[in-house]
């Protein structure tokens, strides 16, 4: 089953628990889906979604002058298994050779190509900058 087809059939049981929170990001991700050209997403297109309304929502969050919110708390909870910077750091330790890149910021799509939704491209920058 599809990241898009389980949110669909998380609506109901979100709805029964009276989980306001979850109810509307459910909504919000369904009405997205439905935005989209295409009508059956790949999970990693869900991803994307998710990460971009995290976004979104943080903004708003700012500019606002709060932390947090339950709707971002929700989205979070729906993203994968975030890799840390010490895997990050561990796997570009054992993979990747600088001297086949000009700097070592073009080493980033080799890197953001094998860890894929699990990382945000932040955190690889990061990682990069404070390597010697």
């Amino acid at each position: 089953m599809s990241l898009q087809e389980q949110f669909r059939d998380s609506l109901k049981p979100a709805m029964k628990s009276r989980d306001a929170d979850r109810i509307g990001a459910i909504r919000i991700l369904i009405g997205e889906f439905q935005r989209q050209r295409e009508k059956n997403l790949s999970d990693e297109q869900v991803i994307a979604i998710i990460k971009k309304l995290i976004k979104s929502e943080k903004e708003l969050l700012a500019a606002a002058g709060k932390e947090t919110s339950g709707f971002l708390r929700v989205m979070e909870g729906y993203l994968p298994q975030q890799a840390t910077e010490e895997e990050v750091r561990a796997w570009i330790e054992e993979n990747i050779d600088f001297t086949s890149f000009p700097n070592k910021m073009q080493a980033m799509k080799p890197i953001m190509n094998n860890f894929g939704s699990t990382v945000d491209g932040n955190v690889v920058k990061k990682v990069l900058q404070n390597i010697d």
